[in-house]
């Protein structure tokens, strides 16, 4: 089996991306707890949330792409 390259690089860039979200959730929800009287604290707080959910659902793609590209998609049974 050939390793799919255009996927594989795909699949790179998920997994970079998911390096700058796995930096910045954890910076945003910092920033929300430490300033909690502010009148922003609860939307900053979830939106750091999302980063942070944002950032697992980019790792499993960007790992299952790359193993796609390696291993190739399952064939259906027909």
């Amino acid at each position: 089996m050939h390793t799919d390259k255009d996927i594989l690089v795909k699949g790179l860039k998920y997994l970079g991306y998911t390096v700058a979200l796995m930096f910045s959730a954890p910076v945003v929800i910092y920033q929300a707890f430490k300033n909690q009287e502010h009148s922003l604290y609860i939307p900053v707080l979830i939106l750091g949330f999302i980063l942070a959910i944002a950032a697992l659902f980019m790792a499993f793609l960007g790992i299952k792409t790359i193993m796609d590209s390696l291993f190739g998609k399952k064939q259906k049974k027909k």
